[in-house]
């Protein structure tokens, strides 16, 4: 009965073709380009339509296929359990033990243990791991000499005979880490690094879950790559890691199952989502080529950590949002892993309570929202199908440009990865200037009233400088923050006062785009609802002693108003005309030259009123 219904209801709604679709959005542009309005063109380097219908999905040949099966791009296994990691530092091993048995009785079961101590000892160790159920858990280990503290930890499971059921990663990475940082290998060509690689992995050969090598793709991100850049240098050095240590004497397979990659996950949802199933997809293709016997070693082994790139020290709690969004599209895409990083560590050692909100985001999502209970919940979407499918292209068409130069690491010495990944930085620093792209509260929606406190110093502001064939972290905000913290530190209290005249609703409208343009600097704003007279309101502009007034209005009210503030405030303000009328001309011509509006950079336009301001 239900089905018939069904059958009778839907008949009465018979399928619109695309083309009927499409005659009600032309008619709907009005002549506007469809292309320009309706397409966006992505930073990864191909078009997003505004629609996607099931045509659409013709011609994608990975569709079909199911959780855990190749190529393994709806996930590499039948359920979505992904474990909840979080990183303690060792300094001292029983405080670092202590903080340890504390996460895992809040819900934490992979551990990351970054050792900051050099020469750590087997005693160390057994401080570190005192009371740990060592098969229960995952245990990720990094920071200084991981070579040596892997030989610690496998002896350690070999004598407590929990080797072949411990689940253990070690983050050795002389490709990705080693060049970034350093520009070069551990030794030459790398040999040393590599036979030592090549030996953990034999000791390790019968551990089916213990890994070696952690490709850090996150690096490429954080250093402002695009998604597509991230997933092509990470599988362009992953398969550069199986070449090696074939070359080294290690079976092809065995190499694969001992890799581990870890990613940035960044606030672009959709794209990532589709990143983390096209990587899947594409390490799957390349494992394939080397013949495996079986394809479970084809099964790429995914670390997420949500981004650092896009934190702010500015209004830092929207951390928190940012932080869940990420951890969205990483559980969803089916990771194995996963560690939010706390909304605070952008500018100081994460506290209690940031670490535990961190915690809790992933835990929400498992015991509140059910994450875990569906596998790859967005496969069969027209769109994610299709970015998956776009994200895949262009990065396997990196991916056989970089081979042609010899594989990633003749490509990083060459400089190639480098210029590639400060490209689409300088691309994303332009963006965000200009607002293009939105960093909220640095250079859009900021919060009028905060002012830096002492923990945010100059240091957690300020980019680094790149030098040689290196990779440099940074924030994308922090042009912005900068400047802010500049005018925070400075002992004065620039205001900028909103002088709205004329048309009322497009002087409010102005008014507040001005408010929000001004307070990105941290320049004090004065909003007002609307005065009557331009006399009125440039006699409570100057009551107010603000050294920047902005004429808010329409473009056809410009003409007149803005010459007479201009007269009335006698030189004793900046003033400034919110939008870009038609009229520019006439107001420069007549000393007027100071406009704001979208198209706007703008942080050189702040730089340059706080330069007039004398700040």
């Amino acid at each position: 009965m239900a089905n018939t219904k069904r059958e009778k209801l839907f008949t009465e709604f018979p399928p619109v073709p695309t083309e009927k679709w499409e005659e009600v959005i032309t008619a709907d542009l009005k002549g506007a380009d469809y292309e320009r309005k309706l397409v966006w063109r992505t930073g990864e380097g191909f078009n997003v339509r505004p629609y996607y219908r099931a045509e659409n999905l013709e011609g994608i040949r990975f569709l079909g296929s199911q959780a855990g099966e190749f190529p393994y791009v709806r996930g590499t296994r039948s359920h979505n359990r992904w474990r909840v990691h979080q990183t303690v530092e060792v300094k001292c091993p029983r405080e670092a033990n202590a903080e340890a048995l504390k996460l895992l009785n809040s819900g934490v079961d992979s551990l990351g243990f970054s050792i900051a101590k050099e020469g750590f000892t087997a005693e160390e160790l057994d401080q570190l791991l005192a009371g740990i159920s060592i098969p229960a858990i995952e245990m990720v280990f990094c920071g200084a000499q991981t070579g040596s503290i892997a030989e610690l930890v496998i002896a350690k499971l070999e004598k407590e005979g929990t080797a072949s059921e411990a689940h253990v990663a070690f983050s050795i990475d002389p490709l990705v880490k080693g060049l970034s940082q350093k520009g070069d290998f551990c030794s030459p060509n790398g040999e040393k690094c590599f036979a030592k690689i090549a030996s953990l992995i034999e000791k390790t050969r019968e551990y089916k879950h213990i890994r070696i090598v952690t490709v850090s793709a996150g690096i490429f991100s954080n250093a402002g790559s695009t998604i597509v850049e991230e997933l092509a240098f990470a599988l362009s050095a992953g398969n550069d890691y199986i070449a090696r240590l074939t070359d080294a004497g290690v079976d092809a397979e065995l190499a694969a199952r001992k890799l581990r990659f870890s990613f940035s996950v960044t606030s672009n949802y959709f794209l990532e989502i589709a990143k983390f199933r096209a990587a899947r997809m594409l390490w799957a293709n390349i494992v394939k080529g080397y013949n495996p016997s079986k394809n479970c070693a084809c099964k790429m082994h995914i670390h997420a950590r949500t981004a650092d790139w896009n934190q702010t020290v500015y209004d830092p709690y929207v951390n928190m949002l940012r932080g869940t969004t990420e951890a969205m599209s990483a559980t969803i895409a089916g990771v194995h892993s996963l560690e939010v990083t706390p909304f605070d560590a952008a500018f100081e050692s994460p506290t209690e309570f940031s670490k535990r909100i961190a915690r809790n985001v992933e835990l929400l999502l498992k015991h509140e929202s059910h994450f875990d209970q569906v596998v790859d919940p967005a496969g069969g979407s027209y769109y994610v199908e299709n970015l998956t499918q776009s994200i895949a292209a262009e990065a396997w068409k990196l991916f056989l440009e970089i081979e042609e130069k010899g594989g990633y690491a003749e490509a990083y010495k060459a400089g190639f990865i480098k210029e590639r990944v400060e490209a689409s930085a300088a691309a994303k620093d332009k963006a965000i200037a200009t607002r293009r792209q939105t960093l909220l509260g640095a250079n859009q929606f900021p919060n009028f009233t905060e002012v830096a406190p002492k923990e945010i110093t100059a240091e957690a502001v300020t980019r680094p400088a790149a030098e040689g064939n290196v990779l440099t972290p940074y924030r994308g905000a922090m042009a912005f923050e900068a400047m802010r913290l500049h005018v925070d530190r400075s002992g004065k209290q620039p205001k900028a006062f909103m002088l709205t005249c004329g048309n009322l609703a497009m002087a409010r409208a102005r008014a507040q785009f001005s408010c929000n343009f001004f307070a990105c600097a941290g320049i004090r704003v004065q909003d007002n609802t609307f005065f009557k007279s331009i006399e009125e309101g440039v006699k409570a502009a100057l009551e107010s002693k603000a050294e920047i007034v902005v004429v808010c209005a329409s473009d056809d009210d410009y003409a007149e108003a803005a010459p007479k503030v201009k007269e009335l405030l006698a030189g004793k303000a900046i003033i400034v005309v919110a939008g870009a009328p038609a009229c520019a001309p006439e107001l420069e011509a007549q000393g007027i030259t100071n406009f704001i509006s979208v198209k706007s950079n703008v942080l050189e336009t702040l730089k340059f009123y706080l330069k007039e301001m004398g700040i």
